[in-house]
């Protein structure tokens, strides 16, 4: 091996060994409590930071979501660490919640834009299986609304990386999707089901 490349791969994987030390303190601080409206130890004060971590007190049940890439913090849900099939993944704390009113508090941990859409499916549907658009989005027609305000509540041009968004909405009973209908993002793995009975 060279004199030069030696360096090059001896920082390589320094650098390697740093992010997965970080990703260890990520996935731990995830399991220590939580941050943000009716959080259940799902977004950890140990990575989140600056102003997406205030919000207002959000009615009804709280949903909280984490939407990442790779690049950007991921987020461990029920402890793990989890990224969808294309880098990207949105993460929720709730599976499933009661009708009537739910609030989403949706934390920007990756380094790029996300929002976050709420579709319902139907009773043959499941998440991850829309048929995409030739922009790279699918069909948004039917849905109860968006996160992608950066720093705010409703619709907007996309939460910024590092910062946070809300929305709360009624429900009926049935199965719904939460996905970042950006291009090409659902495709990449940003999507979730969540039931509500």
């Amino acid at each position: 091996m060279s004199a030069v490349r030696r360096p090059l791969l001896v920082g390589a994987l320094a650098a390697a060994v740093i992010a997965l030390i970080a990703s260890g303190a990520v996935a731990v601080g995830a399991l220590r409590g939580g941050v943000g409206p009716g959080a259940h130890g799902f977004l950890s004060g140990s990575f989140l930071s600056g102003s997406q971590r205030t919000a207002p007190k959000l009615p009804g049940t709280v949903v909280n979501v984490s939407l990442t890439n790779m690049g950007g913090q991921m987020m461990g849900g029920q402890g793990t660490t989890m990224m969808g099939r294309g880098g990207m993944g949105l993460i929720a704390d709730h599976a499933s919640v009661p009708h009537g009113t739910v609030s989403f508090f949706v934390a920007n941990n990756g380094s790029i834009d996300h929002e976050m859409v709420v579709l319902p499916l139907a009773d043959s549907q499941t998440a991850g299986t829309r048929p995409m658009g030739g922009d790279g989005r699918v069909d948004e027609a039917g849905n109860l609304g968006e996160a992608s305000k950066t720093d705010g509540e409703g619709a907007g041009e996309g939460i910024v990386a590092g910062a946070s968004g809300w929305m709360t909405v009624t429900l009926a009973p049935g199965h719904y999707e939460l996905a970042c209908n950006l291009a090409g993002h659902y495709a990449a793995g940003m999507f979730t089901q969540i039931t509500v009975t």
